[in-house]
């Protein structure tokens, strides 16, 4: 166990950093029931569009939310929620991103809502292929019942 020690102390790993890479603002129908399964009770969000704007840096990643995608949401008998979302964003200059966000919603937790998720970003070969090699994470924030809609953030996760 002391050679571990000394290998750790002698390695040490700096932490990950985080840059915003995006904001979106995510317009959706309302939620359908698909019923109790094994895991849980099932929804679907149908996904009908909206807008992205890239952060400071990442400018001209900008463009629109496609319609067509939908949001698979699974509710645990343990109250936490998981939820797939696949849909396609175009960029400004016409390149269509495809998007997968996995999120998890522990709601209410002792220090408020978690709703964190894993982004993965699947881009043509061109200006954008370097999202293909990265990772992502983002979080997830339900805007006001009227809107219909919800804001997500999207940060690329950089070595320190």
């Amino acid at each position: 166990m002391d050679d571990f020690d000394s290998l750790l102390r002698a390695n040490p790993a700096p932490a990950p950093q985080t840059r915003l890479l995006w904001e979106a603002v995510v317009t959706c129908q309302p939620k359908q029931d698909l019923g109790i399964g094994p895991y849980g009770e099932r929804f679907i969000v149908p996904i009908i569009g909206g807008l992205f704007r890239g952060a400071a840096g990442f400018e001209t990643l900008s463009g629109t939310v496609l319609s067509g995608g939908a949001d698979r949401q699974l509710l645990r008998a343990d109250g936490v929620k998981e939820l797939e979302a696949i849909y396609e964003m175009q960029v400004d200059d016409g390149t269509v991103l495809h998007i997968e966000n996995r999120v998890t919603i522990d709601d209410p937790t002792p220090n408020g809502r978690y709703a964190l998720s894993h982004v993965r970003i699947t881009a043509p070969r061109g200006r954008w292929d370097w999202l293909n090699r990265r990772v992502f994470v983002g979080s997830m924030n339900s805007l006001p019942p009227d809107r219909g809609a919800v804001k997500i953030n999207v940060w690329l996760v950089e070595p320190a």
